[in-house]
């Protein structure tokens, strides 16, 4: 008997060190994603590994029983910045809060930019990343705070993935505080199909043909994201973010804004947020900070996305 019970608590501490070994590196590779990524080309391997800055966090009560928090990522060094620092919404995808995203933020917040989420999980409607913006803005004019003068207002970004990026579009066009973006990027947004009526609901419909400012939309190949339905009509096989519902927001979007569109290859919905968010930092450093060769991953004949084969169904229209 002694022996049978040596036995099993041999088994059982060697579960337990398995156990917590996966968990050790479940949560390494969480924080540290941008190490199991694969890149195919120069400045997406660049923007794939951290910033050249330290990064800080700072949590602030919302008030709000939805929104709960304001989580704000920035550079460490920006009290001794002698220049305001851009800064980026992100939007949440459905049953999500910030500290989902942790990792993304501290990311972004590495290549010089200061980020801010919330805790609400149903983000559509934009309202949340809305406030999110004005608690910043009035942070930016508190001589109390350590954001006060710190904030580029000539210079925000905002991003989102799944429900999120429904969040964005209707943000920048829905929101009052709209006009303050400068550019905009969606992961895997929600298609149009599920804000129909009969769908999930009209609340989570949007309209892209508002959309004024520079945008960048992608979604994965994989079979969440893409589904079988080729347009908005099939009422199976629809996708989150199927390859038809980018070409009809791509299309619908006027010719007149700075439009991209991508696929990432061999990634799925959950996916899409850390195997994008190298082109998604060096597209918010092009508009946002002016880094002109970040550009170069999107304009022109060679840019870089068009033989980069992690991307594919590219469209462009500069």
């Amino acid at each position: 008997m002694k022996r049978l019970l040596k036995i099993l608590l041999t088994i059982f501490i060697s579960l337990v060190v398995i156990i917590a070994g996966l968990w050790a590196f479940i949560s390494y590779r969480s924080s540290h994603y941008f190490d199991f990524v694969t890149t195919d080309k120069p400045i997406e391997a660049k923007y794939t590994a951290p910033g050249p800055h330290e990064v800080s966090y700072v949590e602030f009560d919302a008030d709000n029983v939805v929104f709960k928090n304001y989580d704000v990522w920035y550079p460490s060094d920006i009290k001794q910045s002698t220049s305001p620092v851009p800064l980026i919404v992100i939007a949440n995808g459905t049953g999500s809060t910030a500290l989902t995203y942790k990792a993304i933020f501290k990311h972004l917040a590495s290549w010089g930019f200061i980020v801010v989420g919330n805790a609400d999980e149903n983000s559509r409607t934009g309202a949340s990343s809305a406030a999110s913006l004005n608690f910043m803005l009035r942070l930016n004019q508190d001589q109390q705070s350590n954001f006060y003068g710190k904030i580029d207002t000539d210079h925000i970004g905002i991003t989102g993935h799944s429900q999120g990026g429904v969040a964005v579009i209707n943000a920048v066009t829905q929101q009052q505080n709209g006009h303050y973006y400068k550019a905009m990027f969606t992961a895997s947004a929600t298609s149009s199909f599920w804000g129909q009526k009969n769908q999930l609901g009209e609340d989570w419909s949007y309209d892209v043909t508002k959309v004024n400012i520079p945008y960048f939309m992608v979604a994965g190949t994989g079979a969440f994201d893409a589904g079988t339905a080729t347009d908005i009509s099939a009422q199976k096989g629809q996708g989150i973010a199927p390859l038809w519902s980018l070409n009809t927001n791509y299309a619908h979007i006027p010719d007149s804004v700075t439009k991209v569109m991508a696929r990432r290859v061999h990634a799925d919905h959950g996916d899409m947020m850390t195997h994008a968010d190298a082109y998604m930092i060096a597209w918010f450093m092009y508009w946002l900070q002016n880094d002109q060769q970040a550009g170069n991953a999107f304009f022109g004949k060679n840019a870089e996305i068009l033989t980069n084969a992690n991307w594919q169904n590219i469209r462009k229209n500069n």
